[in-house]
């Protein structure tokens, strides 16, 4: 079963109760489907070695392409349905939400394996939940003193801290949360104005994945020589 009519499913009571904490839970599943991959839906790891040997061994050239490609599926319409071959997730968040945020986990997931970082290192992995917080928002949050830095420290600090991977998720679980309502408020507006709310979604989508795959790379410089 396809993970957009998992999801769809669970639009009604629960898709208006969604908190940042459930939101958090399922991102984690989220996660993990993106880095390890479910059935027919390739994980992290394999997208980015695909990538790198189309690119002929340039692992700069092979992260580009792993973004221009998420870039494109994010804004593609109806791509959450070809997701199939995932576990069951809880089913509190719209499908545009739910497979956004898969789409972008599995980008920054490849982005940090072809430059060298070990996916299954949870360290790794709070840093890739920090990288789809985006720029303005870490930036945001480490002033405030609830990230102490920035991804690239979270991946190469000395140690796993489980409260910080808890408090990112939980962050990146309030975004999810909020967006909720931007999406119903933007499904409204497209039954008014036909055409307009997909077109609007789709570039949105598109920019927001495009932005986040540049943070990523700006943050996860090579560990590797290409």
């Amino acid at each position: 079963m396809a993970v957009g009519k998992m999801v769809a499913r669970g639009l009604g009571p629960m898709a208006r109760q969604v908190t940042p904490r459930a939101a958090a839970g399922l991102f984690r599943n989220v996660l993990d489907a993106a880095i390890d991959g479910r059935g027919r839906f390739p994980g992290a790891r394999a997208v980015a070695d695909r990538h790198l040997a189309r690119a002929g061994g340039d692992h700069t050239r092979a992260a580009d392409e792993v973004v221009e490609q998420h870039v494109r599926l994010a804004g593609a319409q109806g791509f959450v349905t070809s997701l199939g071959g995932f576990a069951i997730l809880p089913l509190a968040l719209p499908a545009n939400i739910t497979g956004l945020a898969v789409l972008q986990a599995r980008m920054v997931a490849a982005i940090a394996h072809l430059r060298g970082y070990d996916l299954a290192d949870p360290r790794i992995r709070t840093a890739v939940t920090a990288c789809l917080l985006g720029d303005d928002t870490v930036t945001e949050l480490v002033q405030k003193g609830s990230l102490p830095s920035t991804p690239l420290a979270i991946a190469t600090a000395p140690v796993h801290d489980v409260e910080l991977d808890h408090r990112v998720a939980t962050e990146l679980g309030a975004i999810l949360a909020a967006q909720v309502g931007g999406k119903r408020l933007s499904l409204t507006v497209g039954r008014r104005i036909p055409l307009l709310g997909g077109g609007v979604g789709a570039v949105v989508d598109a920019v927001a994945t495009y932005r986040v795959g540049r943070y990523a790379q700006s943050e996860l410089p090579p560990r590797r020589s290409a």
